[in-house]
């Protein structure tokens, strides 16, 4: 399972985005497939939108939920960023690819070419939303 994460974040006046990388930047990997994608957003580019996507089981998860929060104690943002934060936080269910030109014939939701199964999802998203409740009371859900 890839689980997504999406925070946004926006510098205060003054900040660059080089100072908020070199404060964010992990110094302790997470120890399973991990990327993460930052975006600056063009209509204001002191909002800084940072993607993560990360291979792993509910188990893994604890365990990447206590690196990041650790990482962010360590690494006080409270300088850089104004106080408000919008996360989001699910489970990647479609990869799609429309490159080609022309038309597209439709497919079901993959994911590494694996058919989506929403039922089995949904036992996740419970178990996810549950977890991360449990491990970051201060992130609203």
């Amino acid at each position: 399972m890839i689980q997504v994460a999406i925070v946004k974040r926006r510098l205060k006046e003054g900040k660059t985005y080089e100072d908020f990388r070199k404060a964010w930047y992990h110094t302790t990997g997470f120890g399973t497939g991990n990327k993460m994608l930052t975006v600056m957003n063009v209509a204001d580019p002191r909002e800084i939108i940072v993607i993560g996507m990360t291979e792993a089981n509910l188990e893994q998860a604890r365990e990447l939920i206590f690196i990041d929060s650790k990482e962010r104690k360590d690494h006080s943002l409270d300088d850089i960023i104004e106080p408000e934060i919008d996360r989001t936080f699910g489970v990647l269910i479609a990869e799609d690819d429309f490159s080609a030109k022309g038309p597209v014939q439709y497919k079901q939701a993959m994911v590494g070419g694996k058919v989506t199964d929403m039922a089995e999802l949904a036992g996740d998203f419970e178990e996810g939303a549950k977890l991360l409740a449990e491990m970051r009371p201060d992130i609203k859900l």
